[in-house]
């Protein structure tokens, strides 16, 4: 178990171990036979894809058609993009002791950790998804539902009617809220006070400070320094949640992920089996990935439903009647189209740990490759209109198989799915129930830390029904 003195030891350990650099060198790749991209420096190319993907993605299958490759910071290693959802089909399905997802996200490791469910591959991948795979099930998720509408119904009882504001920023409290409370279980006012700026600020870090990690002597200076000092406060209040948990006279009787966690292997388990218990520092790494995972990701995906729903009265008279009728199929509609139209995340990447064939394409080892999300969600003949906000798509009908991909896919898909979605309807519920909502101005997507939010923050006028 990890004391409280040595925390700040342990996260500048894992900060040096978890550096792109430091990590494992992959083989070097020959790229004669890769698919064609940009011949720009490889700067200005890992530039475009984090800080301009909204428009970059678009661009280069407009430029080299369905397939394409873009290289990247540090040393110019090859990403191959799919478009096509038959690609994503055989990239998902592909063998998992070849396709490793671990270190296709190895930039996220000097924050996630080793023992992290996005960087692990194999045998430890198999056995974290198993170890956490309970507290995301169904029955857990029913047991968190509750909670999750007390906290949402706070933040939206807190609203004040012809108020404006950045529907973002209340939706980030609002999800950090249900974090911290439902996934960490923080019940100490005094405790969640200190936890809620730390996480902030990992959170809204820029592209530059994740492109810093794999520079370290960056970390002594200006925004990657003060985010290393972030991180060993929020380690440090971490690891002290961690340590009075274990020893909380009711964590028999908690639910929250945190003792689900704790609790596996005690109850659960095979007695005697330490391998299917998780350790102080795994429940570090774990929650930190819970954490980002599931914070600003579905407060993204919230705060465009809202604006979408304030752009169109029609829609929202349609949410406010399902809110009403307990319709909740129409909201969950809502915050799938949501997720369609505005893409939180990229894209969903692999490295060959083989020569594989992907596409026709004939890839060596070392390469990294991937569906765009962007692309998936905006080929028209994956979604006909696709630049429509059209919830009816999800409505008594999946789209086809591999063209709806927010949350990845096959072995590897999220594992907090189920939880973000029901956490989203409770919150829309919520929401129309209470409100008319009317969307101030225009908005577009911009990239925050390895998110894309509003840029101005999906700004809403909300008004008492």
């Amino acid at each position: 178990m990890a004391t409280l003195d040595d925390v700040s030891e342990l996260t500048s350990e894992r900060m040096r171990r978890m550096s792109p650099g430091n990590q494992g060198k992959l083989p070097p790749v020959d790229r004669a036979g890769l698919p064609p991209g940009p011949r720009w420096p490889v700067l200005v190319q890992t530039a475009g894809l984090l800080r301009f993907r909204h428009r970059f993605h678009p661009y280069l299958r407009r430029r080299y058609g369905d397939v394409f490759t873009v290289r990247l910071a540090p040393g110019g290693r090859p990403l191959v993009f799919f478009t096509r959802p038959e690609h994503a089909k055989e990239i998902f399905a592909g063998d998992p002791e070849v396709f490793h997802a671990g270190k296709a996200n190895g930039i996220l490791g000097p924050i996630m950790g080793e023992h992290s469910l996005l960087l692990q591959d194999s045998r430890e991948h198999k056995r974290a998804r198993k170890l956490l795979m309970p507290a995301f099930n169904g029955h857990a998720l029913r047991e968190y539902q509750a909670l999750v509408a007390e906290v949402a119904r706070a933040e939206v009882g807190s609203w004040r009617s012809g108020q404006e504001f950045r529907a973002l920023d209340r939706m980030n409290a609002l999800t950090l809220e249900v974090i911290l409370r439902v996934v960490f279980g923080v019940t100490d006012q005094a405790r969640l006070a200190q936890l809620r700026p730390r996480v902030n600020r990992t959170v809204n870090i820029s592209p530059a400070v994740l492109l810093g990690w794999g520079y370290p002597w960056l970390q002594r200076f200006g925004p990657w320094k003060a985010t290393v000092d972030n991180q060993r406060e929020l380690d440090r209040l971490m690891y002290a949640e961690i340590r009075d948990r274990r020893t909380a006279p009711d964590l028999a009787e908690r639910t929250d992920v945190l003792s689900r966690l704790i609790l596996q292997g005690e109850d659960g388990g095979t007695p005697g089996r330490p391998d299917e218990r998780l350790s102080d520092n795994e429940l570090r790494d774990q929650l930190v990935t819970l954490l980002l995972a599931g914070h600003e990701t579905t407060a993204s995906g919230l705060s465009w439903a809202l604006y979408e729903a304030g752009r169109d009265p029609a829609l929202l008279a349609r949410c406010q009647r399902a809110a009403a009728e307990g319709d909740d199929d129409f909201l969950d509609a809502v915050l799938k189209e949501s997720l369609r139209l505005h893409p939180i995340i990229p894209m969903v990447v692999r490295t060959l740990q083989a020569p594989a064939t992907v596409g026709g394409w004939e890839l060596p080892k070392g390469t990294t490759v991937g569906p765009s999300i962007i692309i998936a969600h905006q080929r028209e003949d994956n979604h006909p209109d696709p630049d429509v906000f059209r919830p009816e798509r999800f409505l008594g009908q999946n789209p086809p198989a591999n063209t709806w991909i927010p949350f990845g896919g096959g072995v590897r898909r999220c594992l907090g799915a189920g939880f973000s979605l029901m956490e989203g309807v409770a919150v829309l519920r919520e929401v129309f129930t209470a409100y008319d909502v009317e969307a101030i101005g225009t908005d577009e997507p911009k990239v925050r830390n390895i998110t894309s939010v509003p840029r101005h923050g999906a700004r809403i006028r909300v008004t008492t029904r």
